[in-house]
């Protein structure tokens, strides 16, 4: 079920108390978000008259003709007393987010949000790997959309990773196709939470590993590692060699 906003309205006085105290009288609209910030808004712009974020409590009480917010977080106090309450309602709310497709469970809206995807309807949710973009690709064993991240080549896989994982995409590519340079041996692909990177085949006496970018394998360099183009730009995976690119010829 999706959260709730709760929302009251009315004629009220609001007074904060912490690094600085004033009052303020009007028709005024108080919403408290279901991390209980709370935020006093009037007919003025889209800044709140007075608002306090995440604060450690909140408590709301209505004698049926008004009603009165208390919000504390530590020394600082916000409280609005209704002198007259003109609406008090608890209505649902959801991440907003850039919509990406449709959940084949409920065929609720997904949407893209803080570097996840989820549902609106049922509120399911998947991470992202760091530098995914969602496709207009659809999985054919489960009907999530598809995504596509760069871990030496472009991979599209299923959004959900438990559908088509990306470590046994990764693996299948780029499983000892380089050698260490330290000791020769083969480098495997090895995954942790957050990140795949390529670790020697020879550990723990041989401790050397590579994180493997969001970027893509164009180039062989002089050490024996791969170059990757990323965002940043190119270089060997190993970040202390000093990678120049191949000169051309004219």
């Amino acid at each position: 079920m999706p959260e709730r906003l709760r929302v009251f309205a009315g004629d009220c006085r609001v007074t904060e108390r912490g690094d600085r105290s004033r009052t303020h009288r009007g028709r005024v609209v108080v919403l408290i978000k279901p991390d209980d910030t709370t935020l006093v808004h009037d007919a003025d712009g889209y800044q709140p008259v007075a608002w306090l974020t995440r604060p450690d409590s909140v408590v709301v009480e209505s004698d049926g003709d008004g009603f009165s917010v208390t919000a504390r977080d530590g020394t600082r106090r916000l409280r609005v007393v209704a002198e007259e309450a003109t609406a008090g309602r608890a209505l649902p709310i959801t991440e907003a987010g850039l919509p990406v497709g449709t959940c084949p469970e409920d065929g609720g809206v997904l949407v893209r949000s803080r570097g996840d995807v989820v549902c609106l309807d049922c509120e399911t949710r998947w991470g992202l790997p760091a530098g995914a973009s969602v496709t207009d690709g659809v999985c054919d064993d489960c009907g999530l959309p598809k995504i596509r991240v760069e871990r030496g080549e472009p991979f599209h896989l299923c959004l959900d990773p438990a559908c088509d994982p990306m470590e046994a995409a990764v693996s299948d590519r780029f499983d000892r196709v380089w050698d260490c340079p330290d000791c020769g041996g083969d480098l495997t692909v090895e995954f942790a939470p957050g990140r795949v990177y390529l670790a020697c085949e020879h550990r723990p006496e041989c401790e050397t590993t590579f994180s493997i970018p969001s970027g893509v394998v164009v180039d062989d360099c002089d050490c024996g590692l791969p170059v990757f183009e990323t965002a940043a730009g190119r270089g060997c995976l190993d970040g202390s060699c000093e990678y120049e690119g191949h000169a051309t010829s004219e």
